[in-house]
């Protein structure tokens, strides 16, 4: 059974949006925000390479040009790690992605695996990353030692939402079988998920598949934290996507649209840490929400 949540109110106080002065570039997107909220990631539309922008200084930093990197991309919650990925093409034309680490202190890389056809799921950790690859889980440490990881991961397989526990991946599609799932997340507390079904909208459920909620038709959802989800709305002609706001919602059910529609703004990035949410337009701006409770 699906419950719907809806209603409008204030989530967020919201005390400004500012727009960023990144490099004048119209192909410019955010792929993540520092946890520490000090720093950006950029990409290109296709997710070509990543710059680090500074917030402070606005200085700039090529990370790596590497083809898919802007994609998932993920940074440990120290902020001194980027994890990243890949892509390469095999003689027949086939699609490999692998998966990188680059320490931020000394700019050493290091792959964590090498080119497969089924990388599903990443997190990273401020020592560790956890993959699943082809439904099985590797924790990936700078040394090379093993370690184990016991909380449950999220992944997408075939257009279905698979869950790792204790090292097995199996079904998990709270919504049914018949649904194409997108963007999954744990809550930070490890409680419940958080998922997009296509056509359908985003949703909440505990970690074991029960309660599942409708969140509302928000696109590309993300956790500010363990009580609030940000994500957009956004609207298109079949081929363009023609206006789209940011908007959080909690799992009371209220929702609050957070930009004023002026701008495209489009897949947002949290840094709860700092209060910011930060997104992009199709022209290639950046700008950061800045918010309270």
């Amino acid at each position: 059974m699906c419950i719907p949540l809806c209603g409008f109110a204030q989530v967020f106080n919201v005390s400004s949006v500012d727009k960023v002065n990144i490099p004048v570039n119209p192909d410019a997107k955010v792929a993540a925000i520092s946890p520490q909220g000090d720093y950006l990631l950029l990409s290109t539309a296709i997710n070509t390479g990543l710059t680090k922008f500074d917030l402070t200084t606005n200085q700039t930093q090529v990370l790596t040009e590497a083809p898919g990197a802007g994609y998932d991309v993920k940074i440990s919650p120290n902020g001194k790690r980027v994890i990243y990925r890949k892509n390469s093409f095999t003689k027949d034309h086939l699609k490999k992605v692998s998966l990188q680490s680059l320490e931020l202190t000394n700019s050493k890389s290091k792959e964590l695996v090498a080119p497969t056809r089924d990388l599903q799921g990443v997190r990273a950790e401020d020592a560790t990353t956890a993959v699943v690859d082809n439904g099985k889980l590797a924790v990936k440490t700078a040394d090379g030692s093993k370690v184990k990881m016991s909380a449950p991961m999220l992944s997408i397989n075939n257009r279905q939402l698979m869950i790792t526990r204790n090292g097995r991946t199996k079904l998990f599609s709270p919504n049914g079988k018949d649904n194409s799932y997108l963007w999954p997340s744990v809550s930070p507390d490890g409680t419940k998920v958080l998922y997009y079904v296509c056509g359908l909208g985003a949703y909440v459920c505990n970690i074991d598949g029960s309660n599942v909620k409708k969140i509302g038709m928000m696109r590309a959802p993300q956790w500010y934290n363990n009580d609030i989800v940000v994500g957009m709305n956004d609207q298109d002609d079949g081929e363009v996507i023609y206006a789209s706001t940011i908007v959080a919602a909690n799992l009371k059910g209220e929702t609050q649209t957070l930009t004023d529609g002026k701008q495209i703004a489009m897949y947002p990035k949290v840094s709860p840490a700092t209060g910011k949410i930060v997104f992009s337009t199709p022209e290639g701006e950046v700008y950061i929400i800045h918010v309270t409770q």
